[in-house]
């Protein structure tokens, strides 16, 4: 698949779908920096893409890039919302949270 995607784009055939197929592709072939560079340029297309930053963030935590991934989702969650997509809020919602609890020192230190 990612073979074929790379062909198009190669083509010259260049829009947010397509650079979400190629993200996803190298996201769950485990590069990361690849699947972050692809998620970038989807949400360049698309800012209210609310499933390419949910992936870009999951990429770029991947990567060790916390802010990164938090801001990621801080965009995606306000995407969501901006469309009424109530999953991707509420899933990017979680993983913000999570985020942050693991930053946050523990209460008594």
């Amino acid at each position: 698949m990612l073979e074929s995607l790379e062909k198009m784009l190669a083509q010259g055939i260049d829009n947010a779908l397509l650079r979400f197929g190629l993200g996803k592709g190298y996201l769950d072939a485990g590069e990361f920096a690849r699947a972050a560079q692809h998620f970038r340029r989807c949400v360049e297309f698309d800012p209210n893409y609310s499933a390419a930053w949910k992936l870009l963030g999951k990429a770029l935590l991947e990567q060790g890039n916390r802010p990164g991934a938090e801001q990621a989702w801080q965009k995606g969650i306000a995407a969501a919302q901006g469309h009424g997509d109530k999953q991707a809020e509420k899933e990017m919602t979680v993983f913000l949270k999570r985020l942050q609890r693991e930053q946050s020192p523990p209460d008594g230190t």
